[in-house]
């Protein structure tokens, strides 16, 4: 056997331990040698592990969830991969804050129009004024999503029902299908909103019609929609004197609503125009047809193109119905769903229309007029 070197000795100039031994404590290694290759000095390792856990802590993020450097560093080629982890992870910790800013100020808003529409805010609306607070309201604390639902299922109850008939829309393209799902939303919208609601229904409401595929992916929350749907026609599930089904294209006029009937609107948009299409589905049925009162509530409004067209989409129609239902006056339901672009306009407001379009047809023509004196001044 050989004898180690003693104790504190240090190994000679130019010599190398002995292959599987270690310098004892406290040695350091002999003048001219390097550390080995690849190796970093322990002291370096260890603080820039130590700067970027604390990046990671002040960022908020796990070491596992943005890969940990002190276990199995791939060296420089994950340093950027790294970097990009982290800038992506900041830019979504501030799409997050802002999502949250504005779900917490709509909450806000809705709130504040809830408490406006019961009466239930802080304002001097309440009866807080000299004559002291009020009597409490009786529909106190109820929010307007819960009077809607109420009033909707009376509707369903006692009347009267509104019916759009899908079944007439057959040939309508994907473009005309779109705009219809939305005419439909803007329909449910204005129902919930009511005062004095109808219960709709969506007959022949088919699944795998075009239709019934812009209906579920334009509305949001469709499949909620407090109102019947089913792919069975108007004609099997309600009696046949009792389905009015309206029409512009009818001789019959609508003087009233009777909630006891069924109104039926056909489902097509307003820009295709289809001559007597329902009102020939409504007489092979045998079926009563009406139409809204606009000739005989309202005039025909002078335009430039001498367009005048008594077709209304489905919202329009509705509006037109719910003001009648609420106020039980023609004039003030005309307002609300006919709008000027069709041509027709109440007699008290033809000469407000009628006179900033004939001053735009006068300086049209003295317009004109200075062009061909101009082009007779000029030689040839």
């Amino acid at each position: 056997m050989e004898a180690g070197p003693a104790a504190g000795t240090e190994p000679a100039a130019g010599t190398e331990p002995a292959a599987g031994t270690e310098p004892a404590a406290g040695t350091e290694p002999a003048a001219g040698t390097e550390p080995a290759a690849g190796t970093e000095p322990a002291g370096e390792a260890e603080a820039e592990e130590a700067v970027v856990a604390e990046a990671l802590r002040l960022l908020r993020i796990e070491p596992s969830a943005a890969g940990d450097p002190s276990a199995g560093r791939a060296g420089d080629a994950a340093e950027p991969g790294s970097r990009n982890a982290l800038r992506k992870r900041r830019r979504w910790l501030r799409v997050l804050a802002a999502r949250r800013g504005k779900r917490r100020q709509e909450r806000q808003r809705r709130r504040a129009r809830r408490a406006a529409a019961d009466g239930d805010g802080p304002t001097p609306a309440l009866g807080c004024g000299p004559a002291g607070p009020g009597p409490p309201s009786p529909r106190r604390g109820r929010v307007p999503a819960a009077l809607a639902t109420e009033r909707l299922l009376e509707a369903r109850a006692a009347g009267p029902r509104l019916c759009v008939d899908l079944g007439v829309g057959g040939s309508m393209s994907e473009k005309e299908s779109g705009r219809l799902a939305c005419q439909i939303r803007r329909l449910y919208g204005a129902n919930r909103r009511a005062a004095r609601p109808f219960w709709l229904c969506l007959t022949e409401f088919a699944a795998g019609t075009p239709i019934y595929e812009q209906c579920f992916r334009m509305n949001d929350g469709f499949a909620g929609y407090l109102m019947d749907t089913t792919p069975e026609s108007y004609l099997d599930l309600f009696p046949l004197e009792a389905i009015v089904y309206l029409t512009p294209d009818s001789e019959n006029v609508l003087e009233d609503i009777d909630p006891s009937k069924v109104y039926v609107l056909g489902g097509l948009v307003d820009e295709s125009i289809h001559k007597q299409l329902t009102l020939r589905r409504a007489r092979e049925q045998r079926l009563h047809t009406a139409r809204l009162p606009i000739r005989e509530f309202m005039v025909r409004a002078p335009n430039s193109r001498n367009y005048h067209s008594e077709t209304l989409a489905i919202n329009q129609v509705f509006d037109v119905l719910s003001t009648y239902y609420e106020t039980r006056s023609w004039p003030a339901a005309l307002r609300a769903g006919v709008s000027s672009g069709k041509g027709y306009v109440l007699p008290d407001t033809a000469d407000q229309v009628q006179t900033p379009r004939s001053a735009t047809a006068a300086q049209g023509n003295a317009l004109f007029r200075g062009e061909e004196l101009h082009r007779q001044q000029v030689p040839a």
